[in-house]
């Protein structure tokens, strides 16, 4: 029966759809926050009053607890509301934003992010320093035997970038005193965030990542864009479940 499940889960027609309801409920959750906002008088200057109410990310969340379930985790080990900190190596705690703990065993850490300008350039900065922290810390306690006799857990990362002409246009890099990486000469923040998820899993930071685009008109209608196969959310659900089906 699970089985039958996960193959479902895994259907590429099936998981676009939800992929695109997903996307959908992020632009309309992120409009109706800064609405809401507006409405009361308190407004949080800039983008900020966007994404203070924390909640645009959930579908994409609900769709990865979606296909661990379907892989024959019960639900019960899914925590993706609270109990989501994990103990760290260079501080106390990271909390996650989805985990998967079974009998005192880690599977699954996964971190879901987002950024929509027009800020591109500070905010990727931050986006990346945060990530490879994030998996610096996670893999230094792990080796410390954090998660006691955890067998390797997978850890995942989501990004979705706003679609727009200035995420989409090639960015001078500033080289005063050496060359940039070629592949970075030029290279939009579209193609900065396809490279930077790609060497997460090359460099084996991350077990897999993820990358779409969207913009807010076509987004709220479910429309996005992948940039990369290999950055697919049906590769990343592909491994996910894998993983997961292992140790069921």
């Amino acid at each position: 029966m699970v089985k039958n499940q996960t193959n479902k889960m895994l259907d590429s027609r099936d998981l676009t759809a939800r992929i695109s309801k997903a996307v959908a409920f992020y632009w309309k959750t992120r409009t109706g926050q800064q609405n809401k906002q507006l409405g009361s008088g308190k407004v949080d200057y800039g983008l900020r009053s966007a994404v203070t109410g924390g909640a645009q990310m959930d579908a994409f969340v609900d769709l990865f607890s979606a296909i661990i379930v379907a892989s024959g985790v019960p639900e019960k080990y899914i925590f993706r509301k609270k109990s989501l900190e994990l103990p760290g190596f260079f501080r106390p705690t990271k909390e996650w934003d989805l985990l998967v703990v079974r009998d005192d065993t880690l599977l699954v850490a996964i971190e879901v992010k987002s950024q929509v300008g027009p800020s591109f350039g500070n905010n990727f900065n931050n986006r990346t320093e945060e990530a490879m922290g994030s998996a610096l810390d996670f893999w230094t306690a792990y080796r410390e035997q954090a998660y006691l006799l955890s067998p390797q857990p997978f850890l995942g990362y989501f990004f979705m970038l706003e679609d727009c002409p200035t995420s989409n246009k090639p960015v001078k890099v500033l080289e005063p005193h050496f060359k940039v990486f070629p592949e970075f000469a030029g290279a939009s923040y579209t193609q900065r965030y396809k490279i930077f998820c790609r060497k997460l899993v090359l460099e084996r930071h991350y077990t897999s990542a993820a990358f779409i685009t969207s913009t807010q008109t076509g987004g709220i209608r479910g429309l996005f864009k992948t940039p990369s196969k290999d950055l697919s959310v049906e590769r990343f659900a592909k491994n996910l479940s894998a993983h997961v089906s292992a140790f069921v």
